[in-house]
């Protein structure tokens, strides 16, 4: 067994051999290890340690001749070796007894970050001393995945890593295995956000990253017979080996309070509940570069002092914890439940956490860079901060205050430079995900960032005055409706005399009224103000009065319904940042043409594109290993991992007889693993050979797994209705995966998976169907199993409504690695089909341009839906899939209006293209060879998706960052 040998050989090669030898390029320096009794009598253990040379502890790895050697320095397999047993001693997470998978893992994890120190250090050192412009992306999720592979194939030290573990014991893809994926994110908001690091560091673009260390992540899902459970992740059980706490850096954060002039007229934030907030950071290197850039993540808490040891003391255990358990639960989980009140502001908490804090950090970095002489307006010179989305909205208030209450700055000034500092990223064009806040909590719980808000939107409403005049009062009240930050509030009172009706006559013999709304004269009674004899008068009309003849009971009018006072946090990014962009061209257009129209028509030079990418580290160069050697044999270089146009030069081998076996005989590799992970994390059994048809993303309406689903049940029961051998002609084997979490509190998102869990433990025993089709939902989908699946894919499913999805990140992972989809005109799914050719990608469904008309054609009840989609509802309802009662979810397919009703994301219109497109899937799958030509070509068209690329844009055009080479 692989840790027995492991256990053995760490005997042999550490414990036993009494020393440690190394070499560096000026000295041969050997650490010599005496002990004084076995490890396995532990109780009486001490060492004595000599060093031949300095007499002390040399570190294998970080002591090689000198600080000046360092930069030059490459690990090889024996000294990579030596630091791993160093680590295994005197670093210990474990006991010493053993040198098992856990332990090795961390020790090797370690061992990776010395060298990463090195070059990380050297960085902190080349950025402090050049003061150049420096980014900094802040994101609520950093979807990281496992770093130790990353870590070391971008350190060229991959096989370096895989002798020296086997020399330990060890296999270097078990010890891999052991790594927990970061618990910092949920879906392509947090893995774009992680691929633009690596991109950034690769690039030598001078940047960090931002973010929060959520102990327990958003949820470890858990697949039982009631559909999906939700465990909370420990990630942090055991620590991570990557991160570095660093106590100096710490910042405080305010809540509640309020806000009182003080006698300098200043405007003072007091009172309130104080925390402060700790850096983390984690190293991110670049590829084949020293450039090593941080992601600091900010966790919470309050001095030893907060903890109330007299109330302790007398029993009161909870009120004794009551400051550390409000200050560490901000960083408990990712996107808490925000149903209740505690909820919402729970997650305010966390937003204003994430941009307080960095943008201390930012601000103390510009004056340390600045010595003694600090300029304000050259900040927006030196800083670049990018909003992933809406959750960093918080810094345009944040800035100000910082610069006007902390830094003496005045208004105009503070404004200017926070608005050439911060940019925007756009993900959404859903209206539940542009966010806005309850303005009674905000008010609570950020009073003085609720006062600057409120002057931002002033100037706001003063500037859209400005532009459309006053000429046109019903267009000046839609744009300001549409365009203010602060929805259902009163104007300014210097803005709101512009619409005051004028006062009209009703008649000769009556006083003016005031006329405020639309009435209908027939009908009403206008009361006046007092007369001169302190009654009231009433004017009424004659129908009104003959009404009243009738009348013997007054009729209690309906009662106003007040809504409720929302700050929209996207128009405070659009009015209070210098950039906006969309991430797909088609997202991009729909932005400047519909989200943020009037905006647009105002501002138009703030509206940009660029459209996604992933890394090709990653998502190629290291999680398809097989893969990766074919098209650096193919296009006869490795340069295609920085410079990935190089992939481009694939398709004239596209017809090769050799580079097609070569290129199924890879998949078919990849596919043999995914059946043994299936095997093990469902218990489920499938053939390599099958088509594999994959899903796998959030789970969400728009994303239309349900659609997904229905095809196969579609599928499943023309199956049954046929002949074993009509089977076989008709349908391909195909093995349908499905991935992704459902948010805790979105009910129908978690009954979709329930369904899905239950139409394939129907499918898969059923043994008149056999290996001809298999469903599998795969628990807890995350990087690492991406990192498994995507190579193995065949077919991936890309089947969003049209206009709904911002871009996806996944659909270009698939596409690097010869996955053909089937998908709709939505996100990058138009620039990949435009990329890798039409014929290469299946098309199906209605375009953006049509939804809004498909919509209304529903609630006229137009809509016929096709017999084909109502078949499988019936089929369904009969209790084919188990007695579960799925009414609530096939009723939202259903009726012509209402809340969860009309079919929404038009599942039953695009259901007859899209199985009709399936039956295409069917037929070009026969072809092998045409199929595989299709997956070379989705390789080789796939170099635009590349987030390199999307670097250099941010850089150029949003940011004005320049490369920094790290020497």
């Amino acid at each position: 067994m692989a840790t027995a040998n492991g256990a053995h050989l760490f005997n042999h090669y550490g414990y036993n051999s009494r020393f440690i030898h190394f070499t560096s390029r000026n000295t041969t320096s050997k650490l010599f290890l005496t002990k004084t009794s076995h490890f396995r009598t532990p109780n009486k253990r001490s060492f004595h340690l000599n060093n031949t040379l300095t007499d002390k502890i040399h570190h294998p790895i970080t002591e090689q001749g000198g600080e000046s050697d360092l930069s030059s320095f490459a690990p090889d397999a024996a000294s990579i070796t030596s630091s791993i047993k160093y680590h295994a001693e005197f670093t210990p997470v474990f006991s010493p007894e053993r040198f098992e998978l856990p332990k090795a893992f961390f020790a090797t994890a370690q061992s990776v970050r010395d060298s990463l120190l090195i070059n990380w250090n050297a960085t902190y050192d080349v950025y402090e001393k050049l003061n150049m412009k420096q980014a900094y992306y802040l994101s609520m999720e950093f979807l990281q995945g496992r770093a130790l592979l990353n870590a070391i194939g971008n350190l060229e030290l991959t096989g370096a890593f895989a002798e020296a573990l086997k020399t330990l014991g060890h296999n270097l893809e078990n010890v891999a295995s052991q790594e927990p994926d970061a618990a910092l994110g949920n879906g392509g908001l947090g893995r774009l956000a992680s691929c633009f690091l690596d991109s950034l560091a690769t690039l030598n673009y001078p940047a960090w990253g931002y973010g929060l260390r959520y102990k327990y992540g958003l949820f470890k899902q858990r697949i039982t017979k009631d559909g999906q459970e939700e465990v909370a992740e420990e990630w942090l059980e055991i620590g991570s080996p990557w991160e570095v706490v660093r106590n100096d850096v710490s910042y405080p954060i305010k809540f509640y309070g309020k806000v009182s002039t003080g006698s300098d007229g200043k405007r003072y934030w007091i009172g309130g509940e104080d925390i402060k907030a700790v850096a983390y950071d984690v190293p991110i290197p670049g590829y084949k570069t020293r450039t090593t850039i941080s992601l600091r993540l900010w966790t919470t808490q309050v001095p030893s002092a907060d903890f109330d040891l007299s109330a302790f003391n007398a029993g009161e255990h909870t009120k004794a914890c009551e400051a550390q358990a409000n200050a560490e639960k901000i960083c408990y989980i990712l996107y808490p439940g925000d149903e209740s009140e505690e909820g919402k502001i729970l997650r305010l908490k966390q937003q204003y956490t994430l941009c307080s804090a960095s943008l201390q950090d930012i601000v103390s970095r510009f004056e340390r860079r600045s010595g003694d002489c600090i300029k304000w307006e050259e900040f927006p010179e030196k800083v670049a901060v990018q909003m992933n989305d809406t959750h960093p909205t918080l810094c345009i208030p944040e800035l100000m205050r910082i610069l006007i209450d902390l830094k003496g700055l005045n208004w105009n000034e503070a404004w200017n430079i926070t608005q050439r500092t911060v940019a925007y990223t756009n993900h959404t064009v859903l209206p539940e995900a542009l966010e806005k806040w309850s303005y009674e909590l905000m008010q609570k719980l950020l009073p003085r960032h609720v006062e600057i808000i409120e002057a931002i939107d002033e100037e706001l409403v003063h500037e859209i005055l400005s532009e459309y005049g006053s000429l046109d009062l019903n267009k000046l009240e839609e744009k300001l409706t549409t365009m203010r930050i602060l929805e259902n509030f009163d104007l300014p009172s210097s803005v709101a005399e512009l619409f005051i009706k004028p006062e009209i006559s009703v008649d000769d013999d009556t006083e003016t009224v005031e006329v405020h709304d639309k009435v209908e004269a027939s009908d009403k009674v206008v009361t006046n103000d007092e007369d001169d004899t302190g009654k009231k008068t009433s004017v009424k009309t004659e129908a009104a009065a003959e009404k009243d003849i009738d009348k013997k009971t007054p009729v209690s009018p309906e009662p106003v319904v007040i809504p409720p006072k929302k700050v929209r946090m996207a128009n405070l990014c659009v009015v209070g940042g210098h950039a906006v962009n969309g991430v797909a061209e088609i997202h991009s257009e729909i932005v400047k043409a519909e989200v943020f129209n009037d905006f647009y028509k105002l501002w138009p030079e703030k509206f940009q594109n660029k459209t996604n990418g992933v890394t090709p580290r990653r998502w190629i160069r290291f999680c398809n290993p097989p893969l990766s050697a074919i098209i650096t044999k193919w296009t006869g270089t490795e340069d295609w991992v920085l410079k990935t146009e190089k992939l481009a030069e694939l398709q004239k081998f596209a017809d090769n007889e050799d580079l097609q076996n070569e290129w199924r005989e890879a998949k078919r590799s990849n596919k043999i693993k995914v059946v043994s992970f299936l095997k093990e994390k469902t218990g489920y059994s499938v053939v390599p050979d099958a088509m594999f048809d994959v899903q796998v993303k959030r789970i969400h309406e728009y994303k239309r797994q349900l659609l997904n689903i229905f095809g196969i049940i579609y599928r499943y029961k023309k199956m049954k209705e046929m002949t074993a051998a009509e089977r076989k002609t008709n349908f391909v084997p195909r093995v349908c995966i499905f991935g992704g979490k459902a948010f805790a509190t979105y009910v129908q998102a978690k009954r979709i998976v329930k369904f899905i869990t239950d139409v394939g433990a129907t499918i898969n025993h059923d043994p008149e169907i056999g290996d001809l089709l298999k469903v599998v939902f795969v628990p807890d989908y995350n990087v690492s199993v991406a990192e498994l699946l995507i190579p193995a894919s065949d077919l991936s499913e890309h089947i969003s409504t049209a206009g709904m999805e911002a871009s996806g990140t996944s659909n270009m992972k698939f596409a690097m690695n010869g996955c053909i989809q089937i998908g709709t005109l939505d996100g990058a799914n138009v620039e990949i089909r435009e990329e890798v050719g039409e014929e290469n990608f299946f098309l199906f469904g209605a375009q953006a341009h049509e939804i809004a008309g498909l919509r209304k054609e529903r609630a006229d009840g137009k809509f016929v839906p096709d017999e084909r989609f109502e078949e499988v509802k019936e089929f369904v309802r009969s209790g084919a899939f188990g007695s579960y009662n799925y009414d609530d979810l096939i009723g939202s397919l259903e009726g012509n209006e209402g809340f969860g009703r009309a079919d929404y994301f038009l599942v039953g219109k695009d259901f007859p293209s899209y199985i009709e497109c399936q039956e295409k899937v069917d037929e070009a799958y026969r072809n092998q060879k045409r199929w595989t030509k299709m997956s070379i070509l989705n390789t080789a068209g796939s170099y635009k998706f590349s987030s390199d690329r999307t670097i250099h844009e941010y850089a150029k055009d949003i940011w004005n960052i320049e490369v920094v080479e790290i020497a």
